[in-house]
């Protein structure tokens, strides 16, 4: 049974495996003990009589032997394909996390040396440190896990490295706030490079359709288990440019969170008074 475990409709080879062996048994006792007690009339006769259930009990060991290991190497390998299951499961996961990271972070890259080009001749100084600002951004990000989950506070500093490229480009026009309600959600987790996105998201939508100061706004509360961050943008109806984009940002960051806790509404958006929001809820 170890190198070998018949299909469910060939368990008749159990049966007939089992009655082989109890029969060449019977055989081999049968001979040994006729050359012991050959001389022996009444035990040579009973044995002759009881050779059916000699051979009967063989058969309900060996049978019973057989199921025994055929239920135990059968579990076990079972347990090997579910974990080779699981393995593929992570693999494909990463790899489309990966794919996911990999159409972000060009997208953000070609904004930002749009902006470094647009500044090397009229504010030389501003595009050095657009620079500085983008190498510590992208330094950070290429040694990051796509699975791995980093602490809120991580998550705002690293956030922070790429408002201030976005505060280089669009001058006193952006302006940011970070409320976070007690300081021991910074210890709590979050899946890594998830709010920045999110974030370009809420500017994107929330600068690109007025030359007015816009103020953007991230916000972390806790609800029971569950870590609330809401980033809030001004919104427009009329002049918006939502409808026009691919929402690429948030269904990324949705199809993340999907591949990470296996849930698909962790992530909501609405509108009220003007304002975009976005609702992050991740179970802790």
């Amino acid at each position: 049974m170890r190198y070998y475990l018949p299909s469910r409709e060939k368990y008749i080879y159990i049966i007939i495996i089992s009655t082989a062996l109890s029969a060449v048994w019977l055989l081999c006792m049968r001979f040994l003990l006729w050359q012991i007690f050959k001389s022996d009339e009444g035990y040579l006769h009973m044995l002759k009589i009881s050779s059916p259930l000699r051979f009967s009990i063989a058969f309900l060991l060996i049978g019973s032997m057989a199921m025994m290991s055929m239920a135990w190497y059968s579990e076990k390998e079972k347990s090997q394909l579910e974990n080779r299951k699981k393995e593929a499961e992570k693999m494909f996961r990463e790899a489309e996390l990966r794919t996911l990271r990999n159409q972000l972070q060009p997208h953000f890259l070609f904004n930002a040396l749009n902006s470094i080009s647009a500044l090397i001749i009229s504010e030389p100084e501003n595009a050095r440190s657009m620079i500085q600002q983008l190498s510590d951004f992208l330094r950070g990000s290429m040694h990051k896990d796509d699975t791995q989950l980093n602490t809120l506070k991580e998550e705002i500093d690293y956030l922070q490295l790429y408002l201030n490229i976005e505060k280089v480009r669009f001058g006193h026009r952006l302006e940011t706030k970070i409320i976070v309600e007690d300081e021991t959600l910074l210890s709590l987790k979050i899946p890594n490079l998830l709010l920045q996105p999110l974030m370009e998201n809420a500017i994107k939508f929330g600068l690109y359709d007025t030359l007015d100061k816009v103020c953007i706004s991230l916000q972390a509360a806790i609800k029971g288990n569950i870590l609330e961050i809401s980033i809030t943008n001004p919104f427009d109806p009329e002049t918006a440019l939502p409808l026009k984009g691919t929402g690429f940002g948030l269904s990324s960051v949705r199809k993340r969170l999907a591949l990470i806790y296996g849930r698909h509404d962790l992530l909501t958006t609405h509108i009220s008074d003007q304002n975009f929001t976005t609702l992050l809820s991740l179970p802790q």
